[in-house]
C-alpha cells in the first residue's frame, strides 16, 4: 500500500484560536525583527521605467536623420500645434481613431489634462453654456481605487470628488449613470480604460458604450479617458481599447470624452511625446486655446520618435521587448504573496496582465501600518490611501504595489519584506481585538 501526504491548506487567521493568534504574532515579530537588521533600501513608490526598459531606446538618441517631416516642413523650426502629420497617423491607429482627431505634444500627458481643465475652467467647452468657473461647484466622478494625480489635479482646481467601484470590466457604470443624471454639478469622470492604475482592470466595450450614452444634468459632462497604458501589454493576449470617440458621436455625445496617451514608458519617460484625441471640434478648441501660449510642439523629438519606430507595427514590437523584462517581475510579486499570504485570509491582490501595478488590499484597517511597518524596515511604499480622493481610504486595505523600476533580485527581497509587514499588521490587530 503506497502511503500518500495529503496537503493541507493553512487555517485563516480568524479562525485560529486565542494562542494560536498569540504563537503566531510572536513569529511574525520575530520575522520583521531579522527582516530590520537586514538595513534593507527598496522603492516600490512609483510605476517609473526600468533602466533597461530606457537603454531599450537609446538609438532615439542618434535620431533625427535629417530635420524635415514627410510634409517637407523643417521640425526645426515654429508651428504646428497639433504635432507633425506621420507621428498623429502612426499612434492614430494605435488608439482607434483618426488623425485629425489626434494631437500630439510634449512630453507629459498630464500637462495636456491640466490644460484641457484650465480651458473647461476658463471659458467652457464647445458644448458648454458658461465656463466652468462660473458654476456653482464642479464635481468629478473618480472611479476608485485610481490613480493619485489624477485627484491631485481635482484638488489643485478645489474641484469636488465622489466615487464609483472599479470593478474588472471597468468603472461600475450604472452608479456613474445614477450620478451623472441626478446632479448638475457632475461635470466630468476619470477613466484609466486600460490596465487601470492600480487595479489593471480593463474597460469593457459594454461598460465604455454606457458611459458614452448615459443621459447627464450637466449639458458639457466630460469624460478625461487616460490610456496611459493602452500598450503595455503583459501577456500576449493583449487587451484592445474600448472605442470610446466612436461610441459617443454614435450616441449623439461626440464632444464627451477626451483621450490622453503618451510614450512616457514607452521610450524616454522625461523625453517622450504626449498625444490627446477627441472629436474634431475638441481638438480645434484644443489648439485654439493652446495657441495662446505655444508657438508649436517639439518638433524635432517628435520626428526622431516617428524615424524610430517608423509605424504602428513598430510601437507594438518595442513593446514586446518590455513585456519580456517586465512581466517576470509580476509573476515574482505573484508568486511571493501566494506563497506568502494565500490561504490565511489576510490579503488579495491583483493579477494585472497589462499596466505598471499591483494593487494589493490587506486586512481593514492595516494598511497605514503595513506601509508604517515597511518604512521602518527600509521599503517604501506609495502612502496608504493614495489610490483613493484626499488619500482617504475608507476601509484603510488599498496599496498599490509598482514592480518595473527595481530588478528582479530586489522585487524578491521586496515583496517578501512586504509580505512580512502585511502577516505582522494583521497579526496586531486580531491580537489586539481577539
Amino acid at each position: 500500500m503506497t502511503e500518500q501526504t495529503a496537503t493541507t491548506t493553512p487555517a485563516t487567521l480568524t479562525a485560529r484560536s486565542a494562542q494560536e493568534l498569540q504563537a503566531f504574532a510572536r513569529e511574525q515579530q520575530e520575522a520583521y525583527a531579522a527582516l530590520k537588521d537586514r538595513g534593507l533600501s527598496l522603492d516600490l513608490t512609483r510605476g517609473k521605467p526600468a533602466t533597461d526598459q530606457l537603454d531599450l531606446s537609446n538609438d532615439l538618441l542618434g535620431l533625427p536623420t535629417g530635420v524635415k517631416d514627410a510634409t517637407g516642413t523643417d521640425t526645426r523650426n515654429y508651428g504646428g500645434l497639433e504635432g507633425i502629420r506621420e507621428l498623429r497617423e502612426m499612434f492614430a491607429e494605435l488608439l482607434w481613431v483618426e488623425p485629425e482627431q489626434v494631437v500630439a505634444g510634449g512630453n507629459s500627458s498630464l500637462v495636456m489634462m491640466r490644460e484641457v481643465l484650465v480651458d473647461l475652467w476658463l471659458h467652457g467647452g464647445v458644448d458648454s453654456e458658461r465656463p466652468w468657473s462660473q458654476e456653482e461647484k464642479v464635481t468629478f466622478i473618480c472611479p476608485v481605487p485610481g490613480y493619485d494625480r489624477h485627484f491631485t489635479l481635482l484638488s489643485w482646481f478645489g474641484i469636488d470628488m465622489v466615487t464609483v467601484p472599479m470593478h474588472q470590466d471597468g468603472p461600475d457604470a450604472e452608479a456613474v449613470a445614477r450620478l451623472a443624471a441626478s446632479d448638475r454639478t457632475i461635470k466630468g469622470m476619470w477613466v484609466v480604460p486600460t490596465y487601470a492604475n492600480p487595479s489593471g482592470a480593463v474597460a469593457s466595450q459594454e461598460v465604455a458604450a454606457r458611459l458614452a450614452s448615459m443621459e447627464t444634468a450637466a449639458p458639457d459632462f466630460k469624460i478625461f479617458w487616460d490610456n496611459a497604458y493602452a500598450f503595455h501589454h503583459l501577456t500576449e493576449d493583449e487587451a484592445k481599447s474600448a472605442d470610446i470617440l466612436t461610441l459617443a458621436a454614435a450616441a449623439g455625445h461626440p464632444h464627451r470624452p477626451v483621450m490622453f496617451a503618451s510614450t512616457s514608458k514607452i521610450t524616454f519617460a522625461g523625453a517622450g511625446v504626449a498625444f490627446l484625441a477627441a472629436s474634431a471640434d475638441n481638438v480645434r478648441w484644443y489648439t485654439g486655446h493652446l495657441g495662446k501660449g505655444a508657438i508649436g510642439p517639439d518638433k524635432v523629438n517628435q520626428l526622431r520618435h516617428a524615424q524610430f519606430f517608423k509605424d504602428a507595427q513598430g510601437v507594438r514590437t518595442h513593446m514586446t521587448r518590455h513585456r519580456e523584462i517586465i512581466a517576470p517581475k509580476f509573476a515574482e510579486v505573484d508568486r511571493i504573496l501566494t506563497q506568502r499570504l494565500e490561504g490565511l485570509g489576510v490579503a488579495t491582490w491583483t493579477r494585472p496582465t497589462g499596466g505598471y501595478f499591483v494593487s494589493l488590499d490587506v486586512q481593514d484597517g492595516t494598511a497605514s501600518r503595513v506601509v508604517q511597518l515597511a518604512k521602518e524596515a527600509g521599503i517604501a511604499l506609495t502612502p496608504a490611501g493614495s489610490s483613493f480622493p484626499y488619500g482617504d481610504d475608507p476601509r484603510d486595505r488599498n496599496i498599490r504595489l509598482a514592480p518595473t523600476f527595481p530588478k528582479l533580485a530586489e522585487v524578491s527581497e521586496a515583496m517578501e519584506a512586504v509580505a512580512t509587514c502585511v502577516l505582522l499588521a494583521a497579526a496586531e490587530q486580531l491580537t489586539a481585538t481577539g
